[in-house]
């Protein structure tokens, strides 16, 4: 499979930008809002299921939220591409963009503890928004905001490099354990900013959100078309 440059929002650079917000976010989820996992729903579905077998509903309920705000967003970038595709002069992309640094804006303010049933709902909606947003690089299925899928077929291409020797393989399972790496330090670059700066260090995550937008310019023509 050849790598070749079409659009900007498939490009290494912006999936990796977002790669580090996705680890940031579930760091952030984890140490400061409760122990919940803004973006591996899979870990929220497994929490809650033990909490309901063990009667405890209330703390169900409470990894349920997680999972319905990402269920929402997953409908609302769909709703997105297909509304504001062809009546904005910004790219549908950069809309959601918008969208995440708002609600981290909103994060930021509310107060731990009384606040985290919110906050972590709202997380776990920005986390679906860019998940479903940008799904591919050059052609190659991946995810931001997670990293069982990339794991799986990074080791797939690297296997088959190592039968084929084949660059194009190399390429590929190089860019999937790039982005690993990338969630890797954001979730360690959120340990040491959260230890700190609490909430504040979500304005990391929205300076790279911002950049990300304003790189979504580049090539926007051509964006408008996908």
């Amino acid at each position: 499979m050849k790598l070749h440059t079409s659009q900007m929002s498939d490009s290494f650079r912006i999936a990796a930008m977002l790669a580090v917000v996705g680890g940031f976010l579930d760091a952030y989820s984890y140490l400061v809002r409760g122990q919940v996992f803004a973006n591996a729903q899979t870990g929220n579905i497994v929490l809650m299921g033990i909490q309901l077998a063990e009667g405890h509903f209330s703390k169900a309920f409470t990894y349920f939220i997680p999972i319905f705000a990402f269920f929402i967003g997953v409908i609302v970038d769909e709703i997105i591409r297909k509304k504001c595709n062809h009546h904005l002069s910004l790219h549908w992309r950069q809309v959601v963009l918008l969208i995440e640094m708002s609600i981290l804006l909103i994060v930021m303010l509310l107060p731990h503890g009384k606040g985290d049933f919110i906050a972590n709902a709202l997380v776990s909606f920005i986390c679906s928004l860019q998940v479903q947003s940008f799904r591919k690089v050059h052609g190659l299925p991946y995810a931001t905001t997670m990293c069982t899928g990339n794991l799986r077929s990074g080791t797939e291409h690297f296997v088959r490099y190592m039968e084929t020797k084949d660059k194009n393989r190399r390429k590929n399972f190089l860019f999937y354990y790039g982005i690993i790496a990338c969630f890797v330090a954001g979730a360690g670059i959120g340990a040491v900013f959260i230890r700190y700066w609490s909430s504040p260090s979500l304005m990391f995550c929205f300076v790279l959100l911002g950049i990300c937008f304003l790189m979504l310019f580049i090539q926007a023509g051509e964006e408008k078309k996908v």
